[in-house]
């Protein structure tokens, strides 16, 4: 009897969602003696780790057939296909049909089946991939847009990911229904441009129109969660879910990028550093228990020490709390790795200072919390998060999947005491 395939994954949330997608139909097909890695193409380092991730994998399982998918699959078909680790290449939409799987589950891989990369571009609609229960066991993540029709000079990902689609909303609620109906207490919405859900869709709604659809119609699912948005394409609807429904969790993870005017215009953004600090003062007065994160690249080209300070400057005025932080890494095939580039030692000092200040706010925000009550859904029998997704670490047993109610005793490192 064959061994089960084993699956490794890079990247990003919506990576690891569509992983789990990828067991169930490997599984399906009876696939076995399989290593499945599934790739990151969001920078030139994400694609070397790949490449490397498939050196380390082959070393540990020399007989069996190594697949690998994922964005940097997506870009870069010929580099995978060239090493001699590799066993199969398919892309981001034949990774989700059950035929590719069915093709590798069979005795012998042909030469045309080794290489399976349509064109991204020419995909319509969203495969249909609805897993009941990916995350932990009182968490789980519903996949409801993927692509994205921006064209960011920083950024590939279009290239892996294709255009914006979207998943009607229907199929959004009715999967969230299961997965109440199964026990759990939270949903996140996931997908690579959350705020351009349902462009594509008759009548072209909005990413409000589904989060108070989702409320209006699942009223027994405790806490709604949403991933990363671009505040700029935020909807009246989305707005109205913020001020009035408490189910909507307060935690908003902000696509800023960066905190000058003049490199947001050469990154391509469609926000000015005004727009972002207007954003976070209207949604806290709307709910004043909000927080914030926020992605912010460091030594983008061009950026001199004044455009970085607008950054720094930034993280204050929006009174940001959680940071995301990458350090500028030229992508080939982008606008952003023709222009003139900043020092790479230059590119690290300025991400670090940037992660400190991160860590900095979080330590803050953590101080604030005590004394405080909060409720807190547990992750585990000893740590769990607040709503404004702050880790909360137990002495005692609490059960596992539930919410629990508790007063704030302490903060050590990055984490709350209760």
């Amino acid at each position: 009897m064959s061994d089960p395939p084993v699956f490794t994954t890079l990247g990003c949330r919506l990576n690891a969602y569509e992983t789990e997608a990828m067991k169930e139909l490997a599984a399906r097909a009876g696939l076995g003696d399989a290593v499945v890695i599934n790739t990151c193409a969001v920078t030139s380092e994400a694609v070397r780790k790949a490449r490397q991730e498939i050196r380390r994998l082959r070393r540990a399982h020399p007989q069996a057939r190594l697949i690998v998918t994922g964005c940097a699959a997506q870009t870069e078909p010929e580099t995978f296909s060239a090493m001699e680790e590799v066993d199969a290449v398919i892309g981001n939409t034949e990774k989700m049909q059950a035929r590719t799987w069915q093709g590798l589950s069979a005795e012998f891989v042909g030469e045309t089946e080794r290489c399976q990369v349509d064109d991204i571009m020419s995909v319509t609609e969203t495969a249909g991939h609805l897993i009941d229960g990916f995350g932990t066991r009182s968490r789980a993540y519903v996949q409801i847009q993927n692509g994205c029709d921006h064209r960011c000079t920083f950024c590939i990902i279009p290239y892996g990911r294709g255009n914006s689609r979207s998943v009607p909303a229907g199929l959004v609620v009715d999967q969230i229904k299961r997965l109440v109906g199964r026990g759990y207490n939270e949903v996140v919405l996931t997908g690579v441009d959350l705020t351009s859900w349902g462009a594509d869709l008759p009548g072209a709604p909005r990413l409000g129109d589904l989060v108070m659809r989702i409320l209006r119609l699942v009223p027994d699912l405790p806490r709604l969660r949403i991933s990363s948005i671009d505040s700029i394409e935020v909807d009246d609807s989305l707005m109205l879910a913020i001020a009035t429904e408490r189910r909507l969790m307060p935690h908003l993870h902000l696509s800023l990028q960066h905190g000058d005017d003049l490199i947001l215009k050469r990154m391509k953004r469609r926000h000015l550093r005004d727009d972002a600090i207007r954003f976070c003062e209207e949604v806290r007065k709307l709910r004043p228990d909000m927080t914030f994160g926020a992605d912010f690249i460091a030594g983008f080209p061009t950026e001199t020490a004044a455009h970085f300070e607008n950054s720094v400057k930034l993280v204050d005025e929006c009174r940001l709390t959680w940071l995301h932080v990458f350090p500028y890494s030229a992508r080939p095939g982008t606008p952003a790795a023709r222009m003139p580039q900043v020092d790479g030692q230059m590119v690290k000092a300025r991400a670090a200072r940037l992660r400190e200040i991160g860590i900095a706010r979080v330590i803050a925000h953590l101080r604030a919390q005590l004394g405080r009550t909060h409720n807190i859904l547990m992750e585990s029998a000893h740590m769990g998060r607040t709503e404004q997704f702050s880790e909360v670490e137990f002495e005692t047993d609490q059960p596992e999947g539930r919410i629990v109610t508790a007063r704030i005793t302490g903060a050590a490192g990055l984490k709350l005491t209760a």
